[in-house]
């Protein structure tokens, strides 16, 4: 059986925490050939969307696409963004919210390093390389 990725649901739960904090929901979206957003405002392939209640009718933050609609320079329009381009989901008014990794940026595979046992025999978690800082990663 196929694995969920996980990003949707952090979407999700970003978004209603923002709501539930009086807070205004923003999406990052890297833009490519499978978004739908108004090109006009598209800036170094990348746009910005409010997606909180007061701004978009028919919301709707499935499993493989954000789907809603919005006012545009007075006229109503379709968006459309799937879930692998959205950079990040924020909230206005702090900033505070989560980074994904896009489709288009995703880095070199890591080659783990070489196990090596530092801490006690009960304590089998994995450790960074020495010097170097754990990265969160999101898993598709």
């Amino acid at each position: 059986m196929k694995e969920t990725a996980t990003t949707p649901y952090l979407i999700r739960a970003i978004y209603e925490w923002c709501c539930d904090n009086g807070l205004t929901p923003y999406i990052a979206v890297k833009v490519d050939e499978t978004t739908k957003v108004p090109t006009e405002y598209v800036k170094n392939g990348e746009i910005v969307l409010n997606v909180g209640a007061d701004a978009t009718r028919n919301l709707k933050i499935g499993n493989d696409l954000i789907q809603f609609s919005a006012r545009f320079g007075g006229s109503s329009r379709e968006i459309s963004v799937p879930i692998i381009a959205v950079a990040g989901i924020f909230a206005k008014e702090t900033g505070h919210g989560l980074a994904f990794q896009t489709s288009t940026s995703l880095p070199a595979p890591v080659v783990a390093p070489p196990k090596t046992h530092t801490g006690s025999p009960d304590d089998h978690r994995p450790r960074p390389p020495a010097g170097r800082r754990a990265r969160l990663q999101v898993i598709k």
